[in-house]
């Protein structure tokens, strides 16, 4: 009788997930744009990321807020043409602080926000629209944007193509169109700008996978990893493959990671699991934690403005100065940088002043009472104030420091 050869195989199961994936099949080349990123998704890996990891998406939704405010207020009874556009800047109806939130999401986002003005020959409208900046390209001669709803398969003919403001471009449709580049200032980087984030890259990677890898010890309902050894034997090279694939289709990607052993079998059974565990418990949170900490250094932002607690518990009043300072500091600058173009096109295009245009800004905790006399607020924000002022004895509602103008 012919011996059977008889064949060992092991393999070993690790978790070859990652949260960034390959967005696409190539690099893309054409002469027709500036790339953004080596392979020009770099945006589309800057929103996975921001889907992916909880406490950076929370700073974006958050900085995006802040910097929005809570709406623009101007003189109705000396400018009704201005309030009536601020109400609605575009055809679908949107208003100044829904497109300012969208501008101030994408540059929080990607460190490059895009606002299209549209007007006509004689400058009778202006509308104003907010483009993804995912879909926007700076052209090769530096002078228009590209706008593409698909970058992985780009095709010219089917992008289109408005120049940088101050100029504008007669459409197809008879209109005259432009489009705004907002970006933040990087050496080295001329055509785009950066996230202010952009050293936090890895360790928002590490808060998502950290909650991932909770998620997944959850789901394997906490089992330890190990090795399994098998008394068995196969009796060619398919069937060794055929185990290998099985064992890593069932376990990959769980902590409870498993390590089949497949071994020549004797006359007794001595299969067996081997566990290995790992006090490794104190040693991810602590990961965790630092990540989270890092985040939030890495946005220039703050703890509490973020829903994240400290040690010592929460404080209102601790959100007050966290918020003034980021009032001071990141706010008032993004809010200028925004709206100095938009005014810009306003005031060019409908010939109206933008001085009275202003965006309120209202901490996330009431520090004042509702209802107050303009002279009182003016006394609790350590402003010039005079009780027997007739222009200071009107009640105001919703008061807070942040929105009071001087009355001269």
């Amino acid at each position: 009788m012919s011996k059977t050869k008889k064949i060992k195989t092991a393999v070993g199961v690790a978790d070859r997930t990652d949260p960034y994936y390959a967005l696409g099949p190539s690099r893309v080349e054409s002469d027709k744009f500036w790339r953004w990123g080596d392979d020009n998704l770099f945006p589309a890996a800057l929103a996975l990321m921001a889907r992916r990891s909880t406490t950076h998406r929370r700073i974006i939704n958050d900085k995006a807020d802040y910097i929005s405010g809570k709406g623009f207020t101007c003189d109705e009874a000396q400018q009704p043409q201005l309030a009536a556009f601020v109400r609605c800047v575009n055809g679908r109806g949107e208003s100044l602080r829904q497109v300012l939130g969208k501008l101030a999401f994408d540059k929080s986002l990607f460190g490059n926000a895009f606002l299209e003005a549209v007007t006509d020959p004689g400058h009778t409208f202006l509308s104003l629209y907010h483009q993804d900046a995912s879909r926007c390209r700076v052209a090769r001669d530096s002078k228009h944007v590209l706008l593409h709803h698909d970058w992985a398969a780009f095709k010219p003919a089917e992008a289109r193509s408005l120049p940088l403001y101050p100029d504008f471009e007669a459409q197809e449709d008879g209109t005259l169109r432009s489009i705004v580049h907002y970006k933040d200032y990087e050496p080295m980087f001329e055509h785009y700008g950066v996230p202010p984030y952009i050293a936090g890259f890895s360790v928002s990677a590490i808060a998502w996978k950290t909650d991932r890898w909770n998620i997944s010890r959850l789901d394997n309902s906490f089992q330890l990893s190990g090795v399994m050894m098998l008394d068995s034997s196969v009796d060619n090279e398919a069937e060794a493959e055929r185990i290998v694939r099985l064992a890593e289709q069932k376990f990959a990607g769980n902590p409870g990671q498993v390590m089949f052993v497949i071994r020549d079998g004797g006359e007794d059974d001595n299969s067996r699991f081997i566990p290995i565990a790992a006090q490794n418990e104190g040693d991810w949170q602590a990961l965790h934690e630092q990540a989270v900490g890092d985040i939030v250094v890495a946005h220039s932002w703050f703890r509490t403005l973020s829903g994240l607690d400290y040690a010592a518990g929460f404080s209102a009043e601790r959100i007050l100065h966290e918020y003034e300072v980021a009032l001071n500091t990141v706010i008032l600058a993004e809010q200028d940088e925004l709206t100095e173009p938009i005014r810009a096109v306003i005031a060019s295009v409908l010939g109206l002043d933008t001085t009275s245009l202003q965006i309120v800004n209202r901490p996330p905790t009431r520090s004042k009472p509702i209802y107050m006399k303009v002279w009182e607020a003016r006394k609790a924000d350590g402003l010039d104030y005079d009780p027997e002022d007739e222009r200071q004895q009107a009640f105001l509602s919703e008061i807070t420091k942040y929105n009071i103008r001087s009355i001269e």
